[in-house]
């Protein structure tokens, strides 16, 4: 599935009010924005009264806007103190407003000017997809999807408490009031869900009542005689299970970032560590690579690196330690006609804060340094330092190194871990295996193979100064404590620790393939590296999710070369999965990545 290019709203005002030339309608009742989401949104869903006593309540809307459903529902949060304790605000925009434009159109309400400076600051590229931002400590999650709600809407994954229906008038935007929305509607309802809207139109009340709301008239807020307040059938309920207790085996990116989002979801998370200490395995490396991988299609794979690294800096930034460089990533083309793909690609999918087509000239002068191509220039990549991301993931969490799990058994309602030696490590009722390429020892069913890479290590004082990451058919990084990375080398099932010197030749050669003498002084028999064994799943995508049915155990790994890319939001996924939240990607997404993909190839083959 290939999603249109965001379309930003246009700024513009009916009197005083904020308004859309595109529907030729108001953004809210020009008797006061504010005062109707109060009334109508929070009012119409009975908001606070029904998130009291709730471990977690979660809302969706249709129509962002101004966000300022979003504002009114966390300034009410924040003042409530009986309030739920995670509170998710899922919303839908086609058309979102320009950062700038946001703020500008926020400053008319100074009682929130505080909630509006965090969402600003947070505010999204404007690309399609799921843009997922934490506030008050990860306590509410703000889930924006850009796109047109009829094709997001079947995309989502939850159970939403309550439901805000903003969109345009039903005769301006009709789409959005249609069967197949309410249709969606009620399939995302949990049960005893709540609906308002601040409109009674004939349609829209009878699409309501076929969807099984149960619905009636409320007064209305301003020039609106009445509003519609709804309900689905069923009870509220919810509660959450009372041993929170999670064993993570691995302390690499994957196990780290996985046991990182579990622990802000309040989960009881240890960490098992085979080594003597996290990141010693595919995880550490001195620097990798951190940039998305767009195409013409917008592929999955596209689809999914893009949302992982957006999140991914939105995660950096919030996570103290990081050692990491935005130097910016200059991707060159390999030859002519992949180069004019680059160059229709970003015309296509147009974010130049995202990335945008360089031609060889201004690439030369980025990376300073002769080039044979242009390509693409991502101003916000740059090089990361994966053994400072796993302990800043893991800060204040118990990580218990030098455990070997030579078994795992379910009894009863816990999974037991043991040592070779038969003795007890551990025992809880969830594992999640992030332990790379040895996780097939574990869960066989799992097709993980081992990917042998060397890293070369150029030392700054023999190569010229070079400021950026490049990549071509391999990468280079700038310095880090006094080493350029030059890699990588890919031998699949290839399990020999020693790096070769025809590893260091092969590297040098990607080298003069990016930066064209750039390494011609340097001697590949006198250089150092690091062999490292990454886990790679058949299809290159990560695995991420249960790994049978409703036992418990859970998986992330396959991150092949691309671990400082998928690590964060793949592990947001993971955690939102346990603990049955929104998730923060599209169904689709999350399905090409779960385990259950390569049973049903397996099935598929054998009905050939």
């Amino acid at each position: 599935m290939t999603y249109q290019t965001v379309v930003p709203a246009e700024l513009a005002y009916a009197g005083t009010t904020p308004y859309s030339a595109r529907h030729d309608d108001i953004y809210h009742s020009a008797q006061g924005g504010l005062e109707q989401a109060r009334h109508v949104f929070l009012g119409g869903n009975d908001i606070p009264a029904a998130w009291r006593g709730c471990e977690r309540f979660v809302i969706l809307e249709t129509g962002f806007g101004l966000g300022l459903n979003f504002l009114a529902t966390w300034h009410a949060w924040r003042n409530d103190p009986r309030r739920c304790r995670r509170l998710h605000f899922v919303s839908v925009e086609k058309h979102p407003f320009r950062r700038d434009d946001l703020a500008r159109l926020q400053e008319q309400w100074p009682e929130l000017a505080g909630l509006s400076a965090q969402l600003v600051s947070q505010w999204p590229t404007l690309v399609p997809g799921l843009h997922r931002l934490h506030f008050e400590n990860e306590a509410v999650t703000l889930t924006l999807m850009f796109g047109d709600a009829n094709d997001w809407l079947p995309q989502l994954t939850l159970a939403a408490d309550a439901f805000y229906l903003d969109g345009f008038a039903p005769d301006r935007n009709p789409d959005l009031w249609s069967d197949a929305t309410f249709a969606q509607l009620r399939r995302l309802a949990a049960p005893g869900a709540t609906l308002a809207t601040w409109t009674v139109a004939e349609d829209v009340t009878r699409r309501a009542a076929a969807a099984d709301f149960r619905w009636g008239k409320r007064p209305g807020f301003g020039n609106k005689r009445y509003m519609l307040a709804a309900s689905a059938p069923g009870t509220r309920h919810g509660t959450m299970p009372t041993d929170r207790r999670i064993v993570v085996v691995g302390a690499g990116l994957a196990g780290a970032s996985a046991a990182n989002r579990l622990a802000a979801r309040d989960y009881d998370v240890t960490v098992l560590e085979r080594a003597s200490k996290p990141a010693q395995g595919a995880s550490g490396n001195i620097a990798g690579v951190f940039r998305p991988l767009p195409s013409l299609d917008d592929t999955r794979l596209s689809r999914l690196l893009r949302a992982c690294f957006l999140y991914g800096q939105r995660h950096f930034a919030a996570l103290p330690g990081v050692r990491h460089g935005p130097t910016g990533v200059l991707h060159l083309a390999r030859d002519a006609r992949h180069e004019d793909t680059q160059r229709r690609t970003a015309e296509a999918q147009f974010a130049p804060e995202l990335f945008r087509f360089v031609e060889r000239d201004e690439a030369a002068r980025l990376a300073g340094w002769p080039v044979e191509m242009g390509g693409w220039w991502f101003p916000g990549g740059g090089w990361i330092d994966p053994p400072s991301l796993c302990r800043a993931n893991l800060a204040g969490l118990p990580v218990r190194c030098g455990v070997h799990v030579a078994r795992m058994a379910r009894e009863g309602s816990l999974w037991r871990l043991f040592d070779a030696d038969r003795q007890l490590i551990a025992e809880a009722p969830r594992v999640v295996l992030a332990n790379g390429i040895d996780t097939p020892r574990l869960a066989p069913r799992v097709p993980i193979r081992i990917g042998r890479g060397l890293v070369s290590h150029l030392p700054e004082a023999d190569v010229p100064r070079f400021d950026i990451v490049a990549t071509r058919n391999g990468y280079v990084t700038p310095a880090i404590d006094g080493l350029h990375c030059a890699g990588a080398t890919l031998t699949p099932d290839d399990t020999d620790a020693a790096p070769h010197r025809d590893d260091h030749v092969e590297n040098l050669l990607r080298l003069d393939a990016i930066l064209p003498g750039y390494g011609k002084s340097l001697n590949p028999a006198q250089l150092d590296g690091r062999v490292g064994f990454r886990p790679m799943s058949p299809d290159r995508l990560p695995i991420v999710g249960p790994v049978s049915a409703s036992d418990g155990l859970w998986i992330i790994n396959g991150f092949g070369a691309r671990g400082l890319v998928w690590a964060s939001l793949c592990a947001e996924l993971l955690a939102s999965r346990i603990a049955a939240e929104p998730l923060p990607i599209e169904t689709e997404l999350a399905q090409a990545i779960g385990v259950s993909r390569f049973d049903d190839k397996r099935r598929s083959r054998r009905t050939m």
